[in-house]
Order: structure tokens, then C-alpha cells, then sequence
């Protein structure tokens, strides 16, 4: 099984490691994509800091931002277990795994940056900033950039098991799998059900869509699962305690969409 996972724009500070080894990081076919992307940004942030402000898509109180990016190839680095500190990573929870449980989200878990392209938990990177919805100077929108990439290397990554797509909507770009992999493939959306004035309605709900992608990642980790296709993940979820409604694909190799439900309490 590969879940892909989105980052956070949360992010540890940096304590006492070794600096950034490009060339060590997983999937070294995305290598030579992950120095123009850094190079293109540490040239942003080391000009006009206004310009990079606005390119990075940052509100002035936010100037710290750059300063980080502009030390991101002397910075000491986290394991990016470590290095994420949004709702779904609190959910996930990747620090406190035991150490089975751990290896197999090391075999598991990709998740998509803007800067690095796909990182494994193990990997180990400096904090920074840059979402995939970035458009750097002389590259252009990230997602393009990285998806040639990404085509390549991925396809074998995720060899013959279940794809677990639980990327938000700006890292979905980056890579779309097709054919055999899109057959799959589930896309998993979070549901919020309540009920108002007697009337029962869904909707998507920030909060509750991460935390609950962290949560369930979890599960399947913890509870050793292996699903081998989008159907035997719906009962492994349902084996967990999860409300799971599946819509089958309306072509051939196609993703298939599965609706996680949770109800208010």
C-alpha cells in the first residue's frame, strides 16, 4: 500500500542535525528537479523581499518565512516524521508509532512538497516554505514541473498494491496516477454529517477532513492492514469503525472515490 499524503504548512524549527544532503534523499529520480525548484527559490528569497513576499504568497508578518527559505541548504535538517506539525500530522501521530509500526510507514507514506517533489518520513530536510500552488520565476507552476518527474519515478514506486490518495486538492497535479495504477487508486473524501433543523446534511470540513485522514492513516498502520485494491480498503475501514460509502469509477482504470463519514457528535 502508498499513501500519499499532503505536507503542513506547520513545520518543527530546526534542532542539531546534519545539513541538506540533496543527493540522499528518497526517490533520486526527482533529484535534479528538487535543485532547480530550490535553486529558483533561494534566488527569490535572496532578492526583493516584498516580490518574495508576494510570489510566496505571504502577508508581510510572515518576512521570517524567507529568511528561513534562504538557509534551507546550511539549516539542520528533521526527519519529516518530525518536520510536520499540521492537524492531520498530530493525528498521525508518526513519532509516537512503535518501531513496527513505524517501519511500515517508512514503506508506506509520500508526502508531496512544493520543494521537494514526494519525501519519505525518514528523509531529512530543514523547514521551509513553499506550496505547491507557487508559481517561481523562470519555472512556472509547480505542478507541471514536477509531474514529468514524478511520472517517471512513482508509476514504480507503487508497483502492483492499493494506492491511498489523501493529497489535498493544490498536490494532486503533481501526479495523477493512470491505467493500471488509477485502477488502484482510491481518492478518499472526509465527509462532516450533522444533522440541522431535522435535516441531515454533509459537508467538508477543513478540521475534520485532516484529523480524520491522520486518524485512519494511523489505524491502517497500527492494525498492520495491507488492502490490495480500493474495495478491500473500504471493509479494512469499516473493520476499524469507519462509515465508508464507495462510488465505483465511471470509466475503466479510473480512481475510484471513497466517502469517509463523520458524524458530529
Amino acid at each position: 500500500m502508498l499513501v500519499l499524503l499532503p505536507p503542513s504548512e506547520g513545520k518543527a524549527s530546526g534542532g542539531p542535525g546534519p545539513v541538506l544532503d540533496l543527493a540522499g534523499l528518497s526517490l533520486p529520480e526527482l533529484t535534479a528537479t528538487r535543485e532547480r525548484v530550490l535553486d529558483s527559490l533561494v534566488t527569490l528569497c535572496e532578492g526583493d523581499e516584498t516580490k518574495a513576499l508576494e510570489v510566496l504568497g505571504l502577508g508581510p508578518k510572515l518576512r521570517g518565512e524567507v529568511l528561513r527559505n534562504l538557509d534551507v541548504r546550511e539549516a539542520p535538517t528533521l526527519r519529516v516524521s518530525e518536520l510536520y506539525t499540521g492537524v492531520l500530522y498530530d493525528a498521525l501521530g508518526l513519532g509516537t508509532l512503535d518501531r513496527a509500526t513505524a517501519k511500515r510507514a517508512e514503506r508506506s507514506l509520500l508526502v508531496f512538497s512544493g520543494l521537494w517533489g514526494a519525501l519519505r518520513p525518514n528523509d531529512r530536510v530543514p523547514p521551509y516554505r513553499l506550496s505547491m500552488g507557487v508559481r517561481l520565476p523562470g519555472l512556472g507552476a509547480l505542478p507541471g514541473l514536477w509531474r514529468e518527474a514524478m511520472d517517471k519515478a512513482l508509476p514504480e514506486l507503487a508497483g502492483e498494491g492499493l494506492v491511498l490518495d489523501l493529497r489535498s486538492a493544490a498536490y494532486v497535479p503533481a501526479w495523477r496516477p493512470v491505467g493500471e495504477v488509477a485502477a488502484r487508486t482510491a481518492m478518499v473524501r472526509v465527509l462532516h454529517e450533522r444533522v440541522v433543523d431535522g435535516v441531515t446534511r454533509r459537508s467538508v470540513v477543513s478540521h475534520f477532513n485532516k484529523a480524520t485522514k491522520g486518524r485512519l492513516t494511523r489505524q491502517l498502520l497500527t492494525a498492520g492492514a495491507e488492502p490490495a485494491d480500493p474495495g478491500e480498503l473500504a471493509a479494512a475501514l469499516r473493520d476499524l469503525g469507519w462509515t465508508v460509502e464507495v462510488g465505483k469509477p465511471a470509466k475503466r482504470n479510473a480512481a475510484w472515490a471513497l466517502d469517509v463519514v463523520v458524524s458530529e457528535v
